[in-house]
């Protein structure tokens, strides 16, 4: 069976205290699971941000600011573990070791951060190395990766196909703070191009996005590897 690294953002997940998509989510990881193996990593999103900008201004150093957004994505992966019920592994991931040892079961792996310095889009792509991924999905709030933000600049270019090269000379100025918010941090792109795991980039604000490209092959976003063709369907 396929294996899916599944990154998603926490501002995708729970976007505000009176709203999520947790129940969406539940819904398309288990269609997915029928077709490969999923591992969902599950970003801290903006209650994170909002915990290390309050950390920042009691002069907190940016490694346990760090610290304190890991807490933050776990919370969020432990809400989407419990609600997946019998589906998934009960108990959150902490390692990359536990992740793999967890996957055995068969059952949907769920984690959060891992290392101060990382974000979860890092994390993905070293769990994908790990287990052995056939793809990487990246369920963001774009429908694609752009030359520029296509919220701040109207004429950015969109991609529907890069090298990891390519992606890596778009991204390489991002910056790596406690909570940086890009479409992908450099650390994840150059562990992609190291592995040569494809990266998928969909709009996760429709679950269903997700489930129609991995199960009919119905993509459309934007691929990052080597060859042009799709992963997808799985």
């Amino acid at each position: 069976m396929a294996k899916i690294v599944l990154s998603l953002g926490g501002s995708i997940l729970v976007p505000s205290l009176e709203s999520h998509t947790v129940s969406e989510y539940v819904a398309a990881l288990t269609e997915m699971a029928t077709r490969a193996q999923v591992f969902v990593v599950v970003g801290g999103g903006g209650e994170a941000r909002r915990y290390i900008r309050a950390a920042r201004s009691l002069g907190i150093s940016e490694a346990s600011s760090d610290e304190i957004g890991i807490m933050v994505t776990r919370i969020n992966a432990t809400l989407l573990m419990l609600a997946l019920g019998d589906a998934a592994y009960p108990a959150i991931a902490t390692s990359y070791r536990q992740a793999r040892e967890f996957g055995e079961s068969g059952k949907i792996v769920v984690m959060g951060g891992v290392t101060p310095g990382q974000t979860t889009d890092a994390v993905s792509a070293v769990l994908a190395e790990t287990v052995g991924a056939d793809v990487i999905i990246n369920g963001t709030s774009v429908d694609a990766i752009y030359s520029a933000d296509p919220k701040v600049e109207k004429d950015a270019r969109r991609y529907d196909h890069l090298t990891p090269a390519e992606l890596l000379g778009i991204i390489s100025s991002a910056r790596l703070d406690a909570g940086s918010n890009t479409v992908i941090d450099i650390v994840a792109a150059k562990v992609i191009e190291r592995s040569g795991i494809p990266l998928a980039v969909i709009d996760g604000r429709n679950p269903r996005n997700l489930v129609v490209a991995v199960c009919e092959g119905k993509f459309e976003g934007t691929i990052v590897s080597e060859g042009a063709c799709s992963p997808f369907p799985l």
